[in-house]
């Protein structure tokens, strides 16, 4: 198949599974509407947003950079890069986790772009070095474990990408039937996220999947939200 064609099947299945994924938010937010109707009681007004809403009033291009571009590509490295994955994704995964723990160290009174634009630019020389550093036999072999388990990593990478937007609503880990059925969604997309590495074999297709799923939300919340 010409590479042409190829590129076409790749954007045509993104389209097509991100279709799907809408489809199954729509028929989640009407079972929550069935719930909601049927159990007044049951209060999901307890968890919001806030800190969300608040960055997109007072720092929207931050806001969008975060949503559209660092999200993504962080989110996606961490959690589906690890999914039959070539040498350059396993790379990618330690630039990642690297990415995170940078992110912690460095203090919050500095510019974020100056912020991740410094870590950003140290992590490509890692991600070279990590190569030289690495020898090669180690990559394939964890390349060959990880293709074998790839439906355990799969799932649970789901499901943990869901649980880990606990903490868009709350500061400290807790769990209860509302907050699960709040972070859901995730579960879904984390799902099609890793459908789409899996059918279109490679990281850029999450990566844009991802984006395209948080542009939806910061075109459907935008309106909502007054400077």
């Amino acid at each position: 198949m010409p590479p042409e064609a190829t590129l076409r099947f790749k954007i045509i299945n993104l389209l097509t599974n991100f279709g799907k994924m809408l489809g199954c938010y729509f028929l989640f937010f009407m079972l929550l509407a069935i719930i909601q109707s049927s159990f007044p009681s049951f209060n999901f007004d307890k968890y919001q947003q806030t800190e969300i809403f608040e960055l997109l009033k007072t720092q929207p291009w931050k806001f969008a950079f975060m949503a559209a571009i660092f999200a993504p590509v962080i989110e996606e490295g961490l959690f589906r890069s690890l999914l039959k994955p070539t040498e350059f994704s396993l790379k990618f995964f330690l630039c990642c986790v690297l990415f995170m723990i940078g992110i912690i160290l460095i203090p919050e009174e500095a510019h974020w772009s100056l912020k991740y634009g410094i870590i950003g630019g140290t992590l490509l020389l890692a991600f070279y070095a990590l190569g030289e550093l690495i020898p090669e036999h180690v990559f394939r072999k964890t390349c060959y474990w990880l293709h074998r388990f790839y439906l355990i990593n799969w799932i649970l990478g789901a499901i943990i990408f869901g649980f880990v937007h606990i903490f868009n609503y709350v500061d400290s880990f807790q769990i209860d039937l509302a907050l699960f059925i709040m972070i859901f969604p995730r579960i879904i997309a984390g799902f099609f996220f890793g459908k789409i590495k899996l059918e279109n074999k490679g990281m850029i297709w999450p990566i844009l999947m991802h984006s395209m799923n948080n542009s939806i939300v910061i075109l459907f919340i935008f309106p909502f939200t007054k400077f």
